[in-house]
């Protein structure tokens, strides 16, 4: 395993892209397999494709782009649903950044 340094994230792709791939194919894999496959199939094609991985003050967030529920179009889905299940993934890919770099306390 990559031992993860902070100031190395700043060019987290040239440093650790195998590391975030792991991260997000972990998450798409566990809401694969707890949501509608189509919906999960789609917040991961169309909103997190443009994501970015920020890694401050020992915590991991992901920023989405501009407006990400109204970049989904391959599946109807209410707001509300969309949401939920958006704001799970992001839970989930920032426990999985968390595990694959081996800084779960």
């Amino acid at each position: 395993m990559t031992e993860f340094d902070p100031e190395k994230f700043e060019d987290k792709y040239a440093n650790y892209f195998p590391e975030l791939q792991k991260a997000y194919k972990n998450a798409f894999e566990r809401m694969n397999d707890t949501y509608d496959s189509e919906l999960v199939h789609a917040i991961d094609q169309q909103i997190l494709n443009e994501s970015e991985p920020f890694y401050d003050d020992g915590e991991f967030s992901v920023e989405l782009p501009e407006d990400p529920t109204e970049r989904l179009s391959a599946v109807i889905v209410d707001d509300e649903k969309l949401d939920a299940v958006l704001s799970e993934y992001l839970d989930e890919i920032e426990r999985e950044l968390h595990r694959v770099f081996d800084l779960d306390d």
